[in-house]
């Protein structure tokens, strides 16, 4: 049976990479369903991810197309995997506390605890080393959340630091020793 993962992207200018990483996970063979908020858009076109990914991606937990199915429940209980990659600073503390404002965090509230949780944080090594992220970090993982921590590099804003989006072939590396 084929592995069912939710990619959820969020705003982070490393959110072009989800691009790449779904398509590699569906040339994996993986069913890979994209999962976007309003800030990741802003980054690149959901038609990108919906090529790649070959599924509709979903943006608007307010929109319904089937009267008979509630798009965050449902894709909650199909998935085998949730991997949010890129995960800004935002999109981690709104699902560290509980805020279910947007798909990506409804979803991930309506999720079976038994589903692997993944994230891989990209922002600049200021807001990563924040004490405030910190603690978010920390509470998802202790609501079982595992981290694929940042790599060092040189970022967007021309910082060097710890921050940028983990290489693809180490985030696909953990999504397979889980699966």
């Amino acid at each position: 049976m084929t592995k069912k993962i939710l990619l959820a992207v969020s705003g982070s200018i490393a959110a072009y990479k989800a691009a790449d990483l779904s398509h590699q996970l569906t040339k994996l063979g993986y069913h890979v369903n994209v999962l976007m908020t309003n800030a990741a858009k802003q980054f690149i076109p959901p038609l990108t991810l919906q090529v790649l990914s070959k599924n509709p991606v979903y943006s608007n937990v307010m929109k319904e197309d089937d009267p008979q199915v509630i798009n965050h429940i449902a894709l909650a209980k199909q998935a085998d995997l949730f991997l949010l990659a890129p995960a800004s600073a935002n999109t981690l503390a709104h699902l560290a506390h509980g805020f279910a404002d947007n798909i990506v965090t409804s979803v991930a509230l309506a999720l079976p605890l038994e589903v692997p949780k993944f994230f891989a944080p990209a922002m600049n090594t200021k807001m990563y080393e924040n004490p405030i992220t910190q603690s978010n970090i920390a509470l998802l993982k202790k609501f079982g959340y595992k981290e694929i921590q940042p790599k060092s590099s040189v970022l967007a804003c021309g910082d060097v630091g710890s921050g940028a989006l983990a290489d693809l072939d180490t985030i696909i590396q953990k999504i397979e020793e889980q699966l």
